[in-house]
């Protein structure tokens, strides 16, 4: 596998927990260790990009992740647009 940027790793945390997931499922989707993942999820709970969800114990992409997810995805988008014309 091939090394990710933090961007990249952070946009497939978000994409895991978009609807809510366990940490356990993040993991698996974002191919990460379990000590990469706590500190990432931290991270993401501080900046308000992910919630967690005690009651029920999930973690749940926030409004502000999802946008930060659009965005992403529409310069990845326009960056291949880019070095395709290039």
């Amino acid at each position: 596998m091939k090394y990710r940027s933090r961007t990249e790793i952070v946009n497939s945390i978000l994409n895991a927990a978009n609807g809510g997931a366990t940490k356990t499922k993040i993991m698996y989707n974002a191919f990460l260790s379990y000590n990469q993942l706590k500190d990432y999820l931290s991270i993401l709970i501080e900046n308000n990009l992910l919630a967690y969800l005690e009651g029920a114990k999930i973690f749940r992409t926030t409004e502000k992740g999802l946008n930060l997810l659009k965005i992403h995805n529409e310069m990845a988008e326009l960056l291949h647009i880019t070095i395709k014309i290039d």
